[in-house]
This record gives structure tokens, C-alpha cells and sequence, in this order.
């Protein structure tokens, strides 16, 4: 159990996110320019970029936010009630197994402007919290039990993202000739794509600075 819970939960969640998250830069490439224009402006071409950069750069957050509201890792979150209890007219008994649907929240059109469109910005303008301050945004769950590695995930996936985005161009298809790449969600425990993602890495610096 330890071990599954290492891999579902610690390795694949987060590999899922960077996925998803190149798919739809690699889809919207006037995004992907502005992430680009952002890290060329705030890290430079000279240095790889840090963990210690990620505060400077409020629109690669807001990206990997958009990909966590659209794609979470995590579609359903288990739990299960410790008292009777009433939900939305619906009386629910002590100790029934709950399935709390994350998907749903974060494509909900009550909360989110038109929630099927891939669009960053919407973070810049109002700062929704992903750590479960926000019920209709819960990648990570909330209350006592959300995930424990959540400041470690964030860190991770958006120093990885943002290095793959600071030192590669990305062309779709395993030869980098198709215009997009397609979005079909897989069926297992965490929210995996239906096909891999191809794509093929075209440098952009030459040479790709190394870590100091």
C-alpha cells in the first residue's frame, strides 16, 4: 500500500499535471508565447530557471491552476461522513462512502466563466486558492485529510513545466508535423490521457544553460 501510494499519488499525479498542461500549452500557442515572453523576461536566457523563481511568475501559477480546474489529477476524492448529515436536500447517514466529484466542481458554469475554456487569465484576475479555501476548486482536496504533498506537487510541476517551457519549443506529433494534439481523457484511478502525449522538443537556446 505504501508503494501505491508513492506512485499513484506522489509520482504519477504530478507527471499527469506537467502532461496535461504541455497538451493544452502545445494547443494554444498564443499561451504558450506569453509563458515563453514571461520567463524570458523575469529569468533571461542565461540560467536555467529555479524553484526560487516561481513567485516571479504569476502566469505560469495561473497556468498550472487551469490545468489542476480542468484536468485534476484526482477527479473523484473519497471520503466518508462521520454523522447524519443533510446535503443539498439529501439526507445522507453516518459512516455512507462519499465520492466528492473534483471534475465536475472545476467545470462547473455556476462558478466558472465559460468553464470548458482553457484560459489562465482567470486566475490573474481573481485569485482562487488551489489549497481548499475555494469549494469549487479542490484538486488537493480540503479540511484534515486533503493531500500533505500539496506545496511540494506545486513546486514540482511548475519548476518542471516551466523549464521544459523555457528551453524547448514543442511540436505536435511524433514527427512535430500535426497543428494539435487531442484532449480524450483515459479511465483509471487518476485523470489520464486516452492516447500518450507525442510531441517532438525543438531546442530554443543554444547552448541550454545548465544550474548553477
Amino acid at each position: 500500500m505504501l508503494i501505491q501510494n508513492i506512485f499513484t499519488a506522489g509520482t504519477d499525479t504530478s507527471a499527469l499535471t506537467i502532461e496535461w498542461a504541455l497538451a493544452e500549452l502545445i494547443n494554444h500557442p498564443d499561451i504558450m508565447k506569453k509563458a515563453t515572453e514571461e520567463i524570458d523576461t523575469k529569468i533571461g536566457k542565461n540560467r536555467l530557471l529555479e524553484e526560487s523563481d516561481i513567485p516571479n511568475l504569476p502566469y505560469l501559477q495561473s497556468i498550472v491552476k487551469e490545468t489542476l480546474r480542468l484536468h485534476g489529477a484526482a477527479p473523484l476524492i473519497p471520503r466518508k461522513s462521520t454523522e447524519d448529515c443533510v446535503v443539498a436536500g439529501y439526507h445522507i447517514p453516518a459512516k455512507t462512502n462519499i465520492f466528492v466529484n473534483i471534475w465536475a466542481l472545476g467545470r462547473e458554469p455556476n462558478y466558472w466563466e465559460s468553464p470548458l475554456e482553457f484560459r489562465p487569465e482567470r486566475f490573474l484576475e481573481n485569485q482562487v486558492d488551489v489549497r481548499g479555501q475555494h469549494f469549487h476548486m479542490l484538486p488537493f482536496g480540503t479540511g484534515r485529510r486533503m493531500c500533505p504533498g500539496t506545496s511540494l506537487a506545486l513546486l514540482m510541476v511548475q519548476t518542471t513545466l516551466g523549464s521544459m517551457i523555457q528551453c524547448f519549443e514543442w511540436k505536435a506529433g511524433k514527427d512535430g508535423n500535426l497543428t494539435s494534439v487531442d484532449m480524450k481523457e483515459g479511465t483509471s484511478l487518476t485523470l489520464s490521457r486516452a492516447n500518450p502525449l507525442l510531441c517532438v522538443p525543438v531546442a530554443r537556446l543554444d547552448p541550454i544553460p545548465s544550474l548553477k
